[in-house]
């Protein structure tokens, strides 16, 4: 298997329109940044000196090459980028490609000094330095064999605010250029690689792709320019792993159990609850289960001996970049030992702790008993430190970078994790100290994180609200209101398991709403919301049945319990749905925790399926017909096409292969012949936070084709999806799966694909396609077309697939 180093942003190809077909293509390429992330990368790697003659080059930032190559070489490069595929020879990642076509006499003079300058490069005299100062204007001429030409300067990552170009800047220096920008669209080679795919799977047909329409809704201009809310600039993560903080406490055990619950407290109230998830990593899970690519940080809080295998999996995730908090642990690399020295003990002593900007914090802490003796590693400057005020200076907070690929860690030996009220403070000074300094422990830990490049931005958990019961079509309101008219209890509500839902004409501020009861106000003349414009949801849902009555809260626990207590009972065309414009406790796949900031579009959706019919008989594709209406709602859109929006098995929607945008839970109930199956949904519109929003990509687009697309809504895309989602079920249940696989295969990130079967050292195969029940197929070189399942981990579920057992 191959991997590549990437940094995880985005990827834009600008290439010429379509030249004489005898002529040379001349391939500009800027912007081009060291590789730092791994993903799964094609067979073939087509390699930038191979399809072409570099000619000329200017250092600075963005990095620039202009090259001469055939047209069917600058097809391959074009195509090569945009897979992900083309292969700078030191390792630099270009950032854009585009063809520029020079005049005959610039042309000729950038040859004549390519090939002197090749010459020089040629002779056995020492090679003269090529070094130009960053503000030099022009164009340096180059060789083929030049360092330079195989791009050995720019510090830019891929994807960097600086990595696009300004207006006008690309006529600089560089003679009279013309710039053309070829739609990927319209590319037959490009047409070719989609559809290899498909045609590759044996029931596929492009012919069958369903005719959706563009015309779903009202004009998007007028929504746009209406009602969109303005967007703060935030940061991004970059790095393209998912949001998660793991939590390594040592063995499976109860006093383990509270360990792990007394550091996830303190981490909670340090770091931005919108836009991280912490979880509890297990002994076994850590040695079995994909983390390290999932993992922004590890905490390591345990006093144990970490066994030889787990610490070896520990410093590979060191590594590979990735960022370690120990808190009192016997964790330790460097050269650094940790020592015991028992006066310290559960003693409370002064910390003088030293900040990235060299200023310092002074508090009393909780020591664990240990501290840190220097090896020979120094610390470099500006790293975080910290040692205790006494004659020894001990020293208990170091900061260690590893390796070649930033990683790096932070390793205490005093008790940040702890509270002031904690069982093993002693005397009531002891808690005196430590309350008095409970700030500044606060301030250090923000530090630390902050170093470690999570956000420390404090939120508060917003209160609930209540629910408004809205519906998207006139002639429904009166039914709805006879009907709840009939089902309530006494007490005027409807109750689940879980939840209870009380019905009220209006809302007065001193009822209580709670987790498990929730009162949902029924009339609702005056509603309005800055996140949820009924008008416009109602003119862009265009189904039969589907979303016509609508539960909508500003803050609620979850969307997936809303609808608990109605699913078995409300008549098939009422088409509930809950929206929720934030979640406090949203859920995801494996009982993962989902994060649901404001910019979500998050709703659940009550559908019913016949057992006996096309999709009654492959529930599994339920979850694929939501991802890939997701997508489909929003490339349908008119000049939206190229907005690169998909689908990774089985319920991802992503940012090309390099980030998720959104994920899909389906829970689905048998009851008689007839499926009930709440689909809930959540993707980011306009928040970017914690990874990235669809009005990012939509920004980006606009910035690289000079286009003027407006940013979308979440009340918008949300009518749009049930709509497409109607429309796919439709088409699935009169032709079955053939009807919708060609427009899954389109929008899907798995062309070409390789995976691994039941471990990271398993044979690979090759992913061909999904089977008739919605399993990946795969095909092992040399064998059979097969059947996986994933393993069950919550991390990956493209990571450790195995064959499922023969009956």
């Amino acid at each position: 298997m191959g991997f590549h180093h990437v940094g995880h942003a985005g990827l834009k190809l600008l290439t010429s329109g379509d030249p004489p077909a005898s002529a040379s293509q001349n391939v500009g390429i800027t912007g081009m940044s060291h590789r730092a992330q791994p993903i799964f990368i094609l067979l073939h790697i087509v390699k930038w000196s191979d399809c072409c003659l570099p000619l000329a080059c200017r250092p600075g930032d963005p990095y620039r090459l202009i090259a001469e190559a055939s047209v069917d070489n600058f097809s391959k490069l074009g195509v090569a980028f945009m897979e992900d595929r083309l292969h700078m020879d030191n390792g630099l990642v270009p950032q854009k490609i585009m063809s520029v076509r020079l005049q005959d006499s610039t042309l000729k003079e950038v040859k004549d000094q390519a090939s002197n300058k090749q010459a020089q490069i040629l002779e056995p005299k020492p090679e003269p330095s090529l070094e130009i100062k960053p503000e030099q204007d022009g164009m340096e001429h180059i060789g083929r064999d030049d360092p330079k030409a195989l791009g050995e300067e720019p510090k830019q990552r891929r994807g960097s605010a600086s990595g696009s170009e300004p207006a006008g800047d690309s006529d600089r220096g560089g003679g009279p250029i013309e710039h053309y920008h070829l739609h990927l669209s319209s590319c037959h080679e490009c047409l070719e690689l989609e559809n290899s795919t498909i045609e590759s799977v044996k029931f596929a047909s492009a012919e069958n792709i369903p005719d959706l329409p563009y015309d779903y809704s009202s004009s998007l201009e007028s929504v746009a320019d209406e009602t969109s809310p303005e967007r703060e600039g935030r940061r991004v993560n970059l790095t393209g792993k998912a949001p998660n903080i793991l939590l390594y406490v040592g063995s499976d055990s109860q006093e383990a159990l509270g360990r792990f619950h007394e550091v996830r407290s303190v981490l909670a109230d340090c770091v931005d609850i919108d836009s991280y998830v912490l979880y509890h990593l297990l002994e076994d899970s850590a040695l079995r289960d994909p983390w390290t690519d999932n993992c922004l940080l590890l905490v390591i809080a345990t006093r144990e001996s970490i066994p030889e295998d787990l610490y070896q999996k520990f410093m590979a995730y060191l590594s590979q970049g990735g960022k370690v908090l120990g808190l009192s642990s016997s964790f330790t690399f460097g050269g650094f030992q940790v020592t015991s020295k028992g006066a310290l003990r559960k003693t409370v002593q002064n910390l003088v702790f030293s900040k990235a900007d060299q200023s310092e914090v002074k508090l009393s802490v909780l020591s664990s008993g240990c501290r840190y003796q220097e090896g020979p590693v120094r610390l470099s400057p500006g790293g975080l430190q910290g040692h205790l005020e006494n004659d020894d200076k001990d020293r208990m907070i170091v900061h260690v970078p590893f390796g070649t690929h930033g990683g790096e860690a932070v390793l205490c030996q005093v008790h940040l994790e702890l509270p002031p009220s904690s069982d093993i403070v002693q005397t009531p000074e002891d808690f005196n100290l430590l309350k008095s300094s409970n700030f500044r422990r606060y301030e250090v830990l923000r530090e630390i994180l902050t170093t470690l490049g999570l956000s420390c931005d404090m939120k508060q958990v917003p209160a609930l609200t209540p629910l408004y019961l809205l519906s998207a079509a006139e002639e429904i309101r009166d039914p709805l209101m006879q009907w709840l008219g009939k089902h309530v209890d006494a007490e005027g509500e409807i109750k689940s398991s879980q939840l209870s839902l009380r019905f009220v004409s209006s809302y007065v501020s001193e009822v209580e709403i709670t987790p498990s009861c929730i009162p949902v106000v029924t009339n609702t003349e005056a509603f309005s919301s800055e996140n949820f414009n009924l008008e416009i949801y109602r003119q862009n849902l265009q189904t039969k049945q589907l979303g016509k009555v609508i539960l909508f809260a500003e803050v609620t626990p979850t969307t997936m319990r809303l609808l608990d207590g109605l699913m078995f009972q409300t008549p098939q065309e009422m088409g509930l749905i809950a929206i929720a414009a934030r979640q406090t406790q949203g859920k995801g796949r494996g009982g993962n925790a989902w994060l649901s900031p404001v910019g979500c579009a998050l709703s659940t959706l009550l559908i019913s399926i016949p057992l006996r019919s096309q999709l009654g008989q492959r529930i599994p594709f339920v979850q694929h017909l939501m991802s890939v209406a997701v997508v489909e709602a929003v490339r349908s859109i008119p000049k939206y096409q190229d907005i690169n929006l998909r689908v990774k098995w089985p319920n991802d929607i992503y940012y090309s292969d390099l980030m998720k945008i959104g994920g899909v839970l389906v829970n689905s109930t048998l009851m008689g012949e007839t499926f009930h199956i709440l689909i809930g949904c959540g993707f980011n519109v306009t928040n970017s936070n914690p990874t990235i929003c669809i009005n990012d990509l939509v920004t980006e687009y606009n910035k690289q084709h000079k286009a003027e697309l407006k940013p979308l809504r979440a009340d918008y895309l949300i009518a749009r999806v049930v709509t497409v989602l109607e429309k796919l079920i439709e088409e699935f249940q009169d032709k079955g799966p053939n009807s919708v696989l060609p427009l899954y295969y389109r929008y899907w990130v798995h062309s070409g694909q390789q995976v691994h079967l039941g471990s990271a050292d398993g044979p690979k195969v090759s992913i061909v396609g999904l089977d008739d029940s919605g399993f990946l197929q795969v095909h092992q070189e040399g064998g059979e077309v097969v059947t996986v399942h994933p393993d069950g981990n919550s991390f990956d579920m493209l990571r450790n697939l195995i064959l499922p057992k023969r009956r």
